[in-house]
């Protein structure tokens, strides 16, 4: 199993724009030097406890920084984007990056975001705005022809040399055809990782429940079925909060008292309340939504606890789910424990992944 780190990025609303930047560049420099395999960095527009709009530039100074750590958007909200211009974009990173950039992209889920980009996100329009974004973006990469691309959303010109080729279409991705792309999906019998499976990209999925993790993994199966093809669960990548410390008390401890548990009680689960989706968390629907906190996250859901416990959950996560090729540990704003959480980043690629792998191997 590969490991690498989800990060939204969070932090809390009063922290510094500046400052919160600066440790999200902090965290992946960590995750590098561990030997975590990758960091996908998220994009969100009107969330304050998720404020970062451009994960390129976090992207870009993360690659001065590091060496071997693969880097993604995780994601580009493709609806929010003219796909020409985050085409370039993306194709000059790529080139930047010299072959450690991936391609995240979504649909997007927060609908503040869906009013100030004026797309109606009930009906599924961002969704269906997602999939001609990216059939523009992959034909700009991939057609060295001219074209014309008349879309619903967008219209789109792969141009002809002009001025005897002093001007052309000459911004394309370094790794051919293009980077590994991967698809995040948020809601069950989810849409976007349809289209993962039907187009033979990483899906990416937060891992709220074991149930919610079945369903998604459904809906890659039924994707990749569509057109024939069959769902590979090594290019699966799934999201899970981990905190490691020498004992369980002391894990469970820093997981509540810390970043992760205010996060989730000051802006997490009282949103997914008024989304009507606490049930997402629920290892059984009979739970109240009432009873669904971060110490009933910790109990259900949450790798915590000494490394040889964190071993453990992991391996039932991964029998639940069926198996999949990347743990995603996501990543709160822990500046103010970095030596706690740099403990925990470092216990679970020394002690808990070779726990974990004899356990695999027996």
């Amino acid at each position: 199993m590969e490991v690498g780190v989800f990060m939204m990025p969070s932090h809390p609303p009063e922290r510094d724009l500046r400052e919160g930047f600066e440790w999200d560049l902090e965290h992946i420099s960590l995750c590098d030097r561990l030997g975590f395999s990758e960091a996908w960095i998220g994009e969100h527009y009107t969330a304050p406890w998720e404020p970062n709009p451009a994960p390129d530039l976090l992207i870009a100074q993360a690659l001065l920084r590091t060496e071997r750590i693969k880097l993604a958007a995780g994601a580009h909200l493709l609806p929010y984007h003219h796909p020409a211009e985050l085409a370039g974009r993306v194709a000059f990173l790529d080139h930047i990056a010299k072959g450690r950039l991936m391609f995240g992209v979504g649909a997007g889920g927060l609908p503040s975001d869906w009013a100030q980009f004026n797309v109606d996100g009930m009906s599924g329009e961002n969704r269906v705005m997602t999939r001609e974004a990216l059939d523009i973006i992959l034909k700009l990469w991939t057609h060295d022809e001219p074209f014309e691309y008349r879309g619903k959303y967008w219209n789109v010109n792969g141009i002809a040399p002009m001025f005897d080729g002093r001007l052309q279409r000459h911004l394309k991705p370094l790794q051919k055809p293009y980077p590994p792309i991967g698809i995040a999906g948020l809601s069950p019998r989810s849409d976007t990782l349809e289209m993962a499976g039907e187009l033979g990209f990483m899906p990416l999925s937060l891992n709220l429940s074991q149930e919610y993790l079945r369903d998604h993994w459904d809906s890659v199966v039924r994707g990749a079925e569509r057109v024939g093809r069959v769902a590979n669960r090594q290019d699966w990548r799934v999201v899970r909060e981990v905190y490691i410390a020498d004992t369980d008390a002391e894990a469970r401890k820093l997981a509540l008292n810390g970043m992760m548990g205010r996060a989730y009680r000051d802006y997490l689960l009282p949103l997914f309340s008024q989304f009507r989706l606490l049930s997402v968390f629920k290892h059984d629907q009979s739970v109240a939504d009432s009873d669904v906190t971060p110490e009933y996250l910790v109990d259900h859901n949450w790798l915590v606890g000494s490394a040889s416990t964190v071993a453990g959950k992991l391996g039932d996560m991964v029998k639940e789910s069926g198996g999949f090729g990347t743990l995603l540990v996501i990543n709160f704003d822990f500046k103010d424990e970095y030596s706690a959480w740099s403990a925990s980043q470092a216990a679970l690629i020394e002690d808990v992944l070779p726990q974990f792998n004899r356990s695999a191997a027996a």
